[in-house]
């Protein structure tokens, strides 16, 4: 589709795919073709990175900063959990154990 293309695994929060979804609905409509998910996604970060210095912008990257900051800071004090034997292991004992 693209003459360079890289893929992107990217986690969001539910109700902001929801919003997305919303405006893809809205873009179908109005203009009358299919608007995936993908392309609102692909054309909010290129409308966000025309506008680098956009204070909002800095802001909204300055809180996700800041929580990924919190939840690996958190995650790291927690005690560690004993580790679950790999579902595989467990399925082939089972079989075997009939």
């Amino acid at each position: 589709m693209f003459e360079r293309e890289a893929r992107v695994l990217i986690i969001l929060p539910s109700d902001l795919v929801d919003r997305a979804r919303g405006l893809a609905g809205r873009a179908t409509i109005s203009m009358k073709l299919p608007v995936s998910l993908q392309i609102v996604f692909r054309a909010l970060i290129e409308e966000g990175l025309k506008r680098p210095t956009n204070p909002e912008l800095l802001a909204n990257v300055s809180r996700q900063a800041e929580t990924v900051r919190r939840i690996r800071s958190e995650a790291r004090r927690r005690p560690t959990a004993p580790q679950q034997p790999h579902r595989r292991a467990s399925r082939q004992q089972s079989r075997s154990a009939t």
